[in-house]
Formats: structure tokens, C-alpha cells, sequence
């Protein structure tokens, strides 16, 4: 089973003190020439604070992000599930998660990352800015993604769930098979009608995970990953072919 997280924006500062990246402690190895292109075409963007600041449409007040970019090799690195924040991470809230919890986290959670491509819950990254729609020089994240990601999904045994954006999805599709799915978030309203949600979905989506990664339950299927939704309270159901489709009361929206 494995569940894919997107990234988000905003990133934790800090890490572990006197560690520094080492691509090869990253999950997925069959993404590293990928991963050593985008890198390099970030470090050789980052030597112009101003044209990386309009290719990364980072205005004054994100300013200090772009350091951040030029200390990729060298700044302290922490456990990706760590280092996002935002909504959604916000909601997993990994900090308060139990060893085994984590541990169970490194087996069945990868976060989508337009700088690493997909990376493991645990493996040590450092504070970057670079988005899905980010421009590279002489690189398109699209090209230098799409095709080793949509490989490396394509080889995952089991269950694959989806929790991405679709603006992510599209820099590495999941394969189109049997127990391979895309978690839609919906909300229902007071009048009973669902309708869709955009910024609060993410909302949803951690807390999904969350609950996902607690069980610590490695599902085969849907089927199974259903049944135990609906037996902790979740309302996980089929939705259109392809995906499944968590309803959420407004009060998660909120």
C-alpha cells in the first residue's frame, strides 16, 4: 500500500544540527538522474536572487525563501513528513505521531516534491522553494518528472492511493489499473448536496491520512481500505471510475 501525499508551499525551518542532503538516503533511487537535473538547474537559477524571484513568483514579503534555494547542498535537513507545512501537514500534525506510527509512515507515505521528486515520510530534506509550475533554466519539471514518476508508480505493488493535486498528478501520473485510485474530498452540506472543495480538501486529506497512518493497517484493497474507513467514522465511498471520494461535514471546511 502505498498512499501519495502532495507537497506544500510552506516549509519548517531548521534540521538536525551538522547534516547537510545526501541524495543517496533518499527513497526511490530510480529518480536519481532526475533529481540531480532539477537540483542543479535550481542551484544554477538561485545565482540571480531576481530572476529566481519572478521564475518562482515570489514577491518582497518571501524574500528570505530564496536563500533557502542557494543553501540547498548545505542547510541542515529534517524528515520530509517534518519539514512541509501548510493545511494539510498541518493536519497530519506528524510531530505527535507515535515511533511506530512513523515507522509504519516510511513504509506506506510518499510526498511528491517538485525539487526530489518522491520522497519517503522520513527521508531528511532541506527547507527549499520550488513549486509544480516553477520555471527552470533549460528544464521542464513536467518532462524531467512525468515519465520516471508515472515508471516508478507503475511499479508499486497493491493499493495507490492519490491524495495530490492534480497540478502534481500531472508531473507523474498514477498507473491506470485495479487499486490504483484518486481521493476526491467533497463536503456535504446542510441542504444534503455535495459539492466540491478546493483549498479546504487539503484538510481532509491529513486528517485521512492521519488516521490512515495510526491504524498502522497495510489495506490490499479498496474494498478493505472502505470497510475500515467507515468502522472509524470516515465516509469513504467509489466515486467516479478511477477514484475514491471522501465526504466531509462543513465543519471541516471551516
Amino acid at each position: 500500500m502505498l498512499l501519495i501525499l502532495p507537497p506544500s508551499e510552506s516549509k519548517r525551518t531548521g534540521g538536525e544540527e551538522g547534516t547537510a542532503l545526501d541524495p543517496g538516503r533518499l527513497s526511490f533511487p530510480e529518480l536519481a538522474v532526475p533529481r540531480r537535473e532539477v537540483l542543479r538547474a535550481t542551484k544554477a537559477l538561485a545565482r540571480n536572487l531576481s530572476t529566481m524571484a519572478a521564475a518562482l513568483k515570489i514577491g518582497p514579503s518571501l524574500q528570505h525563501e530564496l536563500q533557502r534555494n542557494r543553501e540547498i547542498t548545505t542547510s541542515p535537513v529534517m524528515p520530509a513528513i517534518d519539514r512541509f507545512t501548510g493545511v494539510l501537514f498541518d493536519a497530519l500534525d506528524a510531530g505527535s505521531l507515535s515511533e511506530q506510527a512513523r515507522t509504519f509512515a516510511a513504509r506506506t507515505i510518499a510526498i511528491h516534491s517538485a525539487l526530489f521528486g518522491l520522497v519517503g515520510a522520513l527521508d531528511p530534506i532541506p527547507a527549499y522553494r520550488l513549486s509544480h509550475d516553477s520555471r527552470l533554466p533549460g528544464l521542464s519539471l513536467k518532462k524531467a518528472w512525468s515519465k520516471p514518476i508515472a515508471s516508478v508508480l507503475a511499479q508499486q505493488p497493491g493499493l495507490l492511493l492519490d491524495l495530490r493535486s492534480e497540478a502534481y498528478a500531472t508531473l507523474g501520473p498514477a498507473p491506470q489499473r485495479d487499486g490504483s485510485l484518486y481521493l476526491r474530498v467533497v463536503a456535504q452540506g446542510a441542504d444534503g448536496r455535495i459539492r466540491a472543495l478546493n483549498h479546504f480538501n487539503k484538510k481532509g486529506k491529513g486528517e485521512f491520512a492521519r488516521a490512515v497512518i495510526e491504524a498502522g493497517i497495510e489495506h490490499p484493497d479498496a474494498a478493505s481500505l472502505v470497510d475500515w474507513a467507515a468502522s472509524v467514522g470516515f465516509d469513504l465511498g467509489h466515486g467516479r471510475p478511477g477514484e475514491l471520494e471522501l465526504v466531509v461535514a462543513n465543519s471541516v471546511a471551516a
